[in-house]
């Protein structure tokens, strides 16, 4: 065998060892069957049209391989002359209008259960933002206290820059999960704040696409405890992939302890937003939510990263007027990345965040907001 056969046979070998030995086991091309009854559904209505295709890809390339084979000229076949045939007209026309409806009857059943979201025990609103995910349970009774969070990739920059080993759920894990009871239909209501996004978890048979000003329906019933992942299904943007969804399905005593804690907090947080807090405590906060929130554009040491993300050491807007740079956190800036974070932080976290950047980076303005001021303002903005 010449040399360079050796090395093309060499390098073949190589390419189909690595191919068994590394990528096979992750070689998933087939839907999953998910934990829902309506996710099952769909995967039989997959794997029942998938069959069916291929028995017609098998009875037509069939006779076309058949017709080839034994039609070819080297055996002396002639082509026919005829021109039109209305009985072959009305065989090609029927057959694909029969196997169509034969498709059409399990596909409509299964779409009609899958956009019933009728009769739900839970409403929950899913909000997609740039880059993380809002959840408003629905409150059944206007007394009791909203339950709504913010849910946000938790896996750490470090992790993205190779600075440290990427940990078992890399970019698929969340501060705050969403929770839902198992067995109880849950329907989610969703939409977006800024860009089209898309709402996904697989394992539930659930894709809705989340458009500024339009809402969406979706829902599920769980029937199994467990976490189950997503991500957002849309290409929204820089950070596209920073998106995950994170759903904690439980049994319904743990569900309803969740709850009661999630409206404890709220009703905790409304009334802390009167308190007074230290310079010392507004600092630390803010840090805090600064490296959750903020750090990913404007970067840690405030340096940001220009044109885009602007710097914030040094940065006239921080050291300029108070209310004004306020309002720009809570308001955001239109047409560019800069969120409004006057719904996705509360007043506490707002005060504490500015009293930070006002405070960090060289900036010596030496405020110290209070969340009443921020309150304020947000009512003011109502």
């Amino acid at each position: 065998m010449l040399p360079k056969a050796k090395l093309w046979l060499g390098l073949v070998v190589a390419a189909l060892t690595l191919f068994s030995t590394n990528l096979q086991a992750a070689w998933e091309l087939n839907m999953t069957q998910g934990v829902t009854q309506i996710s099952r559904d769909t995967y039989d209505l997959h794997m029942q049209i998938l069959w069916w295709c291929v028995a017609i890809g098998v009875v037509v390339f069939g006779v076309m391989l058949w017709s080839i084979i034994n039609h070819r000229k080297s055996k002396g076949a002639v082509s026919a002359t005829f021109h039109e045939s209305t009985k072959v007209e009305i065989i090609w026309t029927v057959i694909p209008f029969v196997i169509l409806i034969l498709m059409a009857i399990p596909a409509t059943r299964v779409l009609t259960e899958a956009y019933d979201s009728s009769e739900s025990e839970i409403d929950i609103q899913v909000t997609g933002y740039q880059w993380r995910w809002e959840y408003k349970y629905l409150r059944q009774d206007a007394n009791e206290e909203e339950v709504s969070f913010y849910s946000i990739m938790s896996t750490s920059r470090e992790e993205i820059s190779n600075d440290l080993p990427k940990q078992e759920h890399y970019l698929l894990d969340v501060d705050n999960p969403l929770v839902i009871p198992i067995n109880k239909k849950v329907r989610f209501l969703v939409t977006a704040n800024d860009v089209i996004h898309a709402w996904w978890v697989p394992a539930f048979a659930v894709k809705k696409d989340a458009i500024p000003g339009f809402i969406n329906e979706a829902w599920t019933i769980v029937e199994e405890p467990g976490i189950y992942r997503g991500q957002c299904a849309e290409l929204c943007g820089l950070d596209h992939g920073f998106m995950p969804i994170v759903v904690h399905a439980v049994e319904q005593e743990e569900y309803d302890a969740w709850y009661a804690e999630k409206q404890e907090q709220a009703r905790v947080t409304r009334e802390m937003a009167n308190n007074v807090v230290t310079m010392s405590e507004a600092l630390e906060n803010g840090e805090q939510i600064y490296a959750r929130n903020c750090v990913a554009c404007h970067q840690a040491a405030g340096t940001g990263l220009p044109p885009a993300f602007p710097a914030l050491a040094g940065s006239d807007v921080v050291n300029g007027d108070l209310r004004a740079n306020i309002d720009l956190l809570i308001n955001g800036v239109p047409g560019t990345a800069m969120a409004a974070y006057g719904r996705q932080l509360n007043p506490i976290e707002l005060a504490a965040v500015i009293t930070f950047i006002r405070n960090s980076f060289g900036n010596t303005t030496g405020d110290l907001v209070q969340p009443a001021d921020v309150n304020t303002i947000l009512q003011e903005a109502q």
